[in-house]
């Protein structure tokens, strides 16, 4: 034995730690670090242990660890004849024991009062099941279909296609692009819980052991309970969902409520990779005209509008060409939608993510009643924003251009989705605030309705549930379309607010090509739109803070001129440039209040401060 070793308290055990650590290090194995960190506080510790188990309180000595130097003490005991020491946890028995028996002995009445205790009740072991919907539920559910003693299980891929309408995650695709885990993941805990075994070669299949089988009882029996309804011993059809797992209900009318609820390529961003013709960007931009301001109300159009009875049309989902999963996968959106009962329409819209439209079943007739096309735009519409490009939005300005765009369309029911996805804490700690702000301002200051998901499989669910809600609610309903003739570019959302207070209880709608028209990103905007599109360039300018400055300097003339009429010294000159935005609107608060680091960005463009 080392000399160095004799000065621990413990040598023998020392010893065998310093062979172990040694052989890790001529192997290059993992527990290199371990067993050098057990070896140097097994060194300095003073202690003398009697028994390996007390040395986990030591730094690097686990459970596996005193476990082997157990097994060797016991092996050193028997070739040596010599007693092995008690364990820790049966000597407190065994002097516990003992203190009862000198009680006994000694007449003490504390034995009465010991024996009066009752004995503490053995802990339960909670049968295990599944999460509801999760991979582990979906794969022991499928694998129940078969019968109990087939003599062959299931292939890999009969098993996922079965089992992927009962899970919420893909089977194939992962949620994220950046991780490699799918539902399938769940095989592997199944396997270690010894629920499912697989058999042959090459071809795997797969079937559930007794204690699976037992799992799949307990899935039947709660599936039954939370309305789950059994078709036949080997085939379950889902009937609802659990009220706990059911979408959340969107709130009707004008005004849509807040609800409280890691990477895909987003919409925004991966414009530009799929290629979109030209023409059908740009088919509808002529079709309404831009038009004359509207002084006031009398100088707005009188019209009848276009009524469409109910079962003349069909409500469908059009979802825009650039929602794509990644680059690689563009379709999983629309495959994933189809398979769930909704096939959208695909197109290059020019605002928003999805929207519905009133589909006419009669092709030609709305064109010969005053409108053009099959479809009218109701008054829903969806912006999708994962979180990751949420932030992005916010630094680059074009959170607010998008929310200002939707505030110009007309539609009252706007629903803001927000995926969100895992990121690195530390860069996503730098914007916290900043996506705290923006959602709040969703909710508050725009009215928008917010709805968060966990992933792109969630959202997809979320479109399905609005589509099937949008269809009882106006498929039932006649619906009153104003003719596209009487709308222009500047006389549009007074003519909807004016519709709207005089008839509240009548909704107007526009058809497509109209509402495509009036949302083009780049025409039929006015000079104010912009104005305030300039003014919002400028980091720090919010929406709300742009349109307190248009009111004070009507055009972007007579911005530049208010700074070109400053009067006094280059200095003075400079100085009042810098602070002519925070001192005209110092009596603004909150939100819309501009200080003087804003007031000198504005200036620098404005007023080559």
């Amino acid at each position: 034995m080392p000399q160095d070793n004799n000065a621990c308290a413990n040598p023998m055990l020392l010893e065998w730690v310093k062979e172990w650590w040694d052989t890790a290090r001529e192997r290059n194995t993992k527990g290199v670090t371990t067993y050098k960190h057990a070896y140097d506080s097994l060194k300095a510790c003073p202690i003398v242990f009697e028994h390996p188990a007390s040395l986990q309180q030591l730094k690097g000595f686990g459970p596996k660890l005193c476990e082997r130097l157990t097994d060797k003490l016991k092996e050193h005991c028997e070739e040596n004849g010599l007693p092995m020491p008690l364990h820790p946890s049966k000597k407190r028995g065994t002097a516990s024991k003992l203190a009862r028996a000198l009680n006994e002995a000694a007449g003490d009445g504390d034995d009465d009062e010991e024996a009066a205790r009752p004995p503490k009740k053995a802990r339960k072991v909670k049968p295990y099941v599944p999460n509801y919907r999760t991979g582990a539920y979906a794969l022991v559910l499928a694998l129940s279909m078969q019968e109990e003693n087939a003599p062959v299980g299931m292939t890999k891929a009969d098993l996922i296609d079965t089992a992927q309408q009962y899970c919420d995650t893909s089977f194939t695709a992962p949620p994220d692009p950046t991780k490699f885990y799918t539902a399938w993941a769940s095989m592997k805990t199944l396997s270690q819980k010894e629920l499912v075994y697989e058999r042959g070669r090459p071809l795997k299949r797969y079937a559930l052991t007794d204690e699976g089988w037992e799992v799949a009882k307990r899935i039947r029996a709660l599936a039954a309970a939370n309305g789950e309804v059994i078709v036949d011993p080997n085939v379950v059809r889902r009937a609802s969902p659990p009220a706990a797992n059911r979408p959340a209900a969107v709130p009707q009318g004008n005004a849509p409520r807040a609800v409280a609820q890691p990477i895909l390529d987003d919409d925004d961003d991966d414009d530009n990779d799929k290629e979109i013709p030209q023409s059908q960007l740009s088919e509808f931009k002529d079709v309404v005209a831009d038009g004359n301001p509207v002084a006031d109300d009398s100088a707005l159009p009188v019209f009848t509008p276009i009524r469409l009875a109910p079962g003349t049309f069909t409500v469908e989902l059009v979802l825009d060409v650039r929602e794509v999963r990644a680059k690689t996968d563009r379709d999983y959106m629309q495959d994933e939608l189809t398979k769930r009962g909704v096939k959208p329409i695909m197109r290059a819209l020019e605002l928003g993510d999805a929207l519905w439209v009133a589909k006419c079943t009669q092709p030609g007739w709305l064109s010969r009643v005053g409108a053009e096309g099959d479809e009218v735009v109701l008054d829903w519409i969806v912006e999708r924003k994962r979180l990751d490009d949420l932030i992005g939005s916010i630094k680059d300005g074009r959170f607010h251009e998008q929310k200002f765009r939707l505030r110009r369309s007309g539609i009252n029911n706007v629903v803001y989705i927000v995926e969100d996805i895992a990121m690195d804490s530390t860069h996503f700690s730098k914007y916290e605030e900043a996506v705290q702000s923006a959602v709040a301002s969703i909710q508050v200051v725009n009215g928008y309705f917010l709805k968060r998901t966990q992933m792109m499989d969630e959202t997809i669910r979320y479109l399905v549930s609005m589509t099937n809600m949008l269809k009882k609610v106006y498929e039932s309903k006649p619906l009153h379309v104003i003719p596209t003739a009487v709308i222009t570019a500047k006389n549009y959302l007074p003519l909807l607010r004016q519709a709207r207070e005089k008839t509240p209880s009548v909704s107007h709608y526009v058809s497509y090509p109209a509402f495509a028209s009036l949302a083009s990103k780049s025409d039929l905007m006015t000079l104010r739109d912009v104005y305030l599109k300039m003014l919002m360039c400028t980091r720090g300018v919010t929406g709300e803070k742009a349109l307190e400055m248009q009111k004070v300097w009507k055009t972007p003339y007579d911005f530049v001129k208010a700074y070109e009429r400053l009067t006094g010294t280059a200095e003075e000159v400079k100085n009042q440039k810098i602070n002519l935005v925070s001192d005209r609107l110092n009596h603004l608060v909150g939100r819309k209040k501009i200080l003087k680091g804003v007031s000198h960005k504005i200036a620098k463009v404005w007023g080559d401060a």
